[in-house]
């Protein structure tokens, strides 16, 4: 079955609520397209909205990447090569991992569809759903308590919580939401590269009664050696994630002694599921757990990255709450979400429903 066409767009999709992270605020969000029809008519999508801040390439760049020669010219290859056009497209977009993830989301799903199975079932799969977690953003005390309420009321018991503008408000945030909550909520935190390393000791010892899960990239990315004069223990609840860019960084990260106990996989950081998969191959014999995640995306690019997850045996926690705050998208489906608890359709492909 050959590929009949190609094509891209981008498209702007306002959130719900603006939110603010360590570095920025955000009230939109620009994901590309990639739509590839084969010539049975089956249309497999890909997505991608890639952060210039951490990989370098922004959503403007990857659109002018896919409308271009190179792109075009997969009109009429053989989707049963999909593994091998990826290769290719490796080689011919080395430092554009947006781009790149949307072409594999993209070939993985019409390949999904032509064969007839969700894509999770061909790589194998070795879970059936884990609770994802919501992100509440930089705020203070008070509407923390008010937000966090929210989510719990929806179903929600797993809170991502953004921190790493002032440690002092972000420890009474962490210890308030426990003395409210008590053991009805498990609680991680995402610094995104906010803290020295004398702010994450101080956080570290300051919450120790609140029982956080994980910190994700508490250290600006080229620190990581810092993290290795904290103990095992503390270095096994720390997430990496600006760190942890592809396969390359996840070699180095495996070494003994290891900075980091966990790695953070998003598809837009490492360009599609055959690199995070790639990624987690690595992380596994190195006895280190899985934490996928997301950017603002759209529901094609988070059902991949779940498929991707549940096709990991290490997978231990997702936080692939990317679409959810979206006020507009252009596909249903490709997920389901339970009592907090998220899993994939059985739908061919990722299971996805366009609008």
């Amino acid at each position: 079955m050959r590929i009949k066409s190609i094509r891209a767009f981008i498209q702007d999709l306002a959130l719900t609520k603006p939110y603010t992270i360590a570095y920025q605020t955000t009230s939109s969000v620009e994901n590309v397209f990639l739509a590839i029809e084969l010539d049975n008519g089956m249309v497999g999508l890909g997505a991608a909205n890639p952060s210039l801040e951490v990989v370098g390439e922004s959503p403007a760049q990857t659109l002018q990447n896919l409308t271009g020669e190179w792109v075009d010219g997969l009109v009429g290859k053989d989707i049963r090569l999909f593994q091998q056009l990826i290769n290719e497209a490796n080689q011919q977009f080395p430092n554009a991992p947006g781009t790149l993830a949307a072409l594999d989301i993209a070939l993985h799903d019409a390949f999904g569809q032509y064969l007839g199975v969700p894509i999770v079932q061909f790589y194998g799969q070795k879970i059936r759903s884990l609770p994802t977690s919501i992100t509440i953003g930089i705020m203070n005390v008070a509407d923390t308590l008010i937000e966090a309420d929210a989510y719990i009321k929806q179903g929600f018991h797993v809170l991502k919580v953004k921190t790493g503008l002032d440690v002092a408000e972000d420890i009474e945030r962490i210890l308030k939401l426990r003395e409210s909550y008590q053991n009805k909520l498990t609680i991680r935190v995402d610094a995104n590269q906010g803290y020295s390393l004398s702010d994450l000791n101080r956080f570290y010892a300051e919450t120790i009664s609140a029982h956080v899960e994980l910190i994700e990239q508490p250290l600006p990315v080229g620190q990581e050696q810092e993290l290795l004069g904290l103990s095992a223990d503390i270095r096994q609840l720390l997430a990496a994630d600006e760190s942890l860019k592809g396969p390359k960084a996840a070699l180095k990260l495996a070494q003994q002694p290891q900075p980091f106990g966990i790695y953070n996989i998003k598809l837009m950081k490492c360009g599609g599921i055959k690199a995070a998969l790639e990624i987690a191959n690595i992380a596994k014999p190195a006895g280190i757990s899985l934490f996928w995640g997301c950017n603002d995306e759209s529901r094609v690019s988070i059902a991949a990255g779940l498929h991707a997850a549940f096709a990991s045996a290490n997978t231990r926690y997702i936080d692939l709450d990317g679409s959810l705050d979206l006020a507009e998208d252009i596909v249903a489906g490709g997920f389901i979400i339970e009592d907090g608890f998220m899993r994939p359709t059985d739908g061919a492909g990722l299971g996805l429903v366009r609008l």
